[in-house]
């Protein structure tokens, strides 16, 4: 099959013989600088990836909060006047009731005019909820959505 003129590949053993193989000083240490090099590089696109990443991520944190900051969130003006106030008398209150504001922490004084909220009967400082129902649309301590019914 082989013609006169074609010279034939021979394969020997001997040239792939890995019994001389040596890795002399300078070798050595251009294996360790090439090493060191890409592990420097990935370490570097590493860091420069977590970097954009949370860049991104706080980039869209700040359009949200922006875009709710935006929005109106809590009830309107109206609705918050239209709140019934009481007068405080710790008397009349039972064992279950909290003697304080739960928004500012501030204990209730006798003969002090709280607003209640209708759904849940939580009370709070008029200031406090007036400032916490702006911005929310439910109560501070049970997160009952705040409904009041216009005055026929």
């Amino acid at each position: 099959m082989s013609t006169e003129g074609s010279q034939s590949f021979h394969f020997q053993n001997d040239d792939l013989d890995d019994d001389n193989f040596e890795i002399k000083g300078s070798t050595l240490l251009y294996i360790i600088i090439l090493f060191s090099i890409i592990l420097f590089i990935t370490i570097c696109f590493f860091l420069y990836t977590r970097c954009v990443s949370r860049s991104r991520s706080a980039t869209s944190s700040v359009s949200r909060i922006s875009v709710q900051l935006s929005e109106p969130q809590g009830l309107d003006a109206a609705t918050i006047n239209n709140l019934p106030i009481k007068v405080y008398k710790n008397s009349e209150m039972n064992e279950t009731t909290t003697f304080e504001c739960s928004i500012c922490l501030g204990g209730f004084e006798e003969e002090e005019k709280v607003k209640m909220l209708p759904n849940c009967c939580h009370f709070y400082h008029c200031e406090c909820v007036d400032k916490w129902l702006i911005t929310h649309t439910s109560c501070p301590v049970c997160r009952t959505k705040v409904r009041v019914d216009s005055p026929v």
